[in-house]
């Protein structure tokens, strides 16, 4: 574990003189309720017996290390990632994390025809090793690591190295690299934009709808009573009240008369009181509203198109021996149906697809 600046410096200074590093994070979310990076994981070269990764070091973002250097000292590098979405999102939270050089080992198994895409799958077909899971929900905000943990984190870079160059030889051989090269630039380019939460509908969990209007006005209350809760205390919404006593509290309230409290600490209790007191005295005009989506139907001219779209999508899936998915989504089908210009398919897709391309439909160079 690195912790300290001057294993941190050495590390930098080794870093240097490598063209390739896999990486991948750890987070704590099930523990608190501000997530937070906890750990980063870090691999290179390759054992001439193995293939596996060497030289595995764990970098400690708890310790105040001056990341930023880390996130220069990458720049150029080919940084092996798998499944890089959630990662991406997670460090660029950090810094200007470096991202034009990525190469994701869960991109590049989907669109070789893969059929299982976790990383302990792949590892375990093609190095015959089957990984621990037990250290999955593990607390990585904690200090020090067991043991355990430790080699669950290090088993998730180890493999990085030889799966891809497994995976990317793969590429080559079916040349489907540049489908690779435009869907990995499309993850990188969703990572990069930032996800709005919802705030005027977060309250509507699993099973809000089986409750009456009143309930409605209810949970919403009492929703944003334990996320103030969980806020305060750093912990998870669920440590405060689950979404099943939640429900169970609403609707209880919503019916009138007696109802019985959750058991609960005060301070908090005497919050939720007045929280309920709040929402009881809601008028009706103040209830939440039922959401009612738009729904445009289909011309026969588009359900027409999209049914040619699928089965010619589904023959060529079968050709390929991959997921009709991979090839083009239903959504996104359904999108190319209503619209051909819809920007919903990458060039790859629309040219197996027999679609013009953007620039042809758009008159554009």
């Amino acid at each position: 574990m690195i912790a300290g600046e001057s294993a941190f410096r050495e590390y930098l200074s080794r870093l240097a003189g490598e063209t390739r590093v896999a990486l991948d994070t750890e987070a704590d979310s099930l523990h608190c309720y501000f997530e937070k990076l906890c750990l980063i994981q870090s691999g290179w070269g390759q054992d001439p017996q193995s293939g596996w990764a060497e030289d595995l070091k764990l970098i400690d973002p708890l310790a105040g290390l001056p990341l930023e250097d880390f996130f220069v000292a990458l720049k150029g590098k080919t940084i092996l990632f798998h499944d890089a979405d959630y990662d991406l999102r997670l460090l660029r939270r950090i810094g200007d994390f470096p991202d034009d050089r990525i190469f994701d080992t869960m991109i590049a198994a989907r669109l070789t025809g893969e059929p299982q895409l976790g990383l302990a799958a792949l590892v375990e077909k093609y190095f015959g090793i089957t990984l621990s899971k037990a250290s999955r929900k593990a607390n990585w905000a904690q200090r020090p690591l067991s043991d355990q943990m430790v080699e669950y984190a290090l088993n998730d870079v180890r493999f990085m190295p030889q799966l891809a160059d497994i995976l990317e030889a793969r590429l080559h051989e079916l040349n489907r690299m540049e489908w690779y090269r435009q869907s990995r630039d499309r993850m990188v380019k969703g990572t990069r934009e930032t996800r709005q939460r919802d705030e005027e509908n977060l309250w509507r969990i699993t099973g809000y709808a089986a409750l009456s209007p009143r309930g409605w006005a209810i949970l919403r209350a009492v929703w944003h009573w334990r996320d103030n809760e969980a806020r305060l205390w750093d912990r998870p919404s669920f440590h405060v009240l689950s979404n099943e006593n939640l429900l169970h509290l609403a609707d209880e309230a919503s019916k009138g008369g007696n109802f019985a409290r959750p058991r609960i600490p005060q301070p908090r209790a005497a919050r939720l009181e007045e929280t309920l007191e709040a929402a009881l005295a809601l008028t009706e005009s103040e209830w939440p509203k039922m959401i009612r989506g738009i729904r445009v139907r289909a011309s026969k001219d588009q359900v027409d198109r999209f049914n040619k779209l699928r089965d010619h999508r589904d023959k060529i899936a079968r050709d390929l021996q991959l997921d009709p998915s991979i090839l083009a989504p239903k959504a996104a089908l359904e999108a190319a149906a209503a619209d051909l210009n819809a920007p919903v398919l990458l060039p790859w897709q629309r040219e197996l697809l027999g679609l013009p391309s953007l620039a042809e439909t758009t008159g554009e160079d």
